[in-house]
């Protein structure tokens, strides 16, 4: 969640949005998710809550949105469409990283694109969210891929993808 965060704030920075909007809807998208793993539970467990609590309607329907299976909450603005293109991602930008001696420091597009035809590598991360995110987003799939790496990179110590397990084992 704190990647996503970070890749949303930077998205919005560069699109000139609400940073703080962008960074807290990246940062709790799936904070209901090792509670409520299933469909429709999460996120509208996690909507309950929020709504509790006094979060907005922006933020809750944002959150709401980077799930395909509810209908009735369709990606509409920018803070819905980079939520979903950054989501599935960042996951799987991490999970690069974690497979690179270096890490994400010296990671480019082109090895991220390269892991995503490999099947078996993390498995559950949707390729095609990846595409159609960066698709709604109207951003060309490379550049997307770049932009989340190059927004991940100064924080590659907190998120511990500095260096890959190889590296980090010895």
């Amino acid at each position: 969640m704190r990647a996503v965060e970070i890749a949303m704030r930077a998205y919005a920075q560069k699109l000139g949005q609400d940073v703080e909007l962008w960074g807290i809807v990246g940062l709790l998208h799936d904070f209901d998710y090792e509670r409520w793993p299933d469909p429709p539970n999460h996120p509208l467990q996690g909507e309950a809550i929020l709504k509790s609590h006094g979060y907005s309607e922006e933020i809750t329907y944002a959150i709401k949105s980077h799930a395909d299976y509810l209908p009735d909450c369709p990606r509409v603005t920018p803070l819905h469409k980079a939520l979903y293109a950054c989501d599935e991602l960042c996951g799987f930008v991490t999970a690069t990283a974690l497979v690179r001696p270096g890490g994400i420091a010296d990671m480019t597009a082109s090895s991220v694109k390269k892991k995503m035809k490999s099947k078996g590598f993390a498995r559950n991360v949707s390729r095609d969210d990846i595409t159609r995110g960066a698709a709604d987003l109207g951003v060309e799939l490379t550049s997307h891929i770049q932009f989340v790496i190059d927004a991940l990179k100064p924080h590659a110590l907190e998120l511990g993808v500095e260096k890959g397990i190889s590296e980090a084992e010895e």
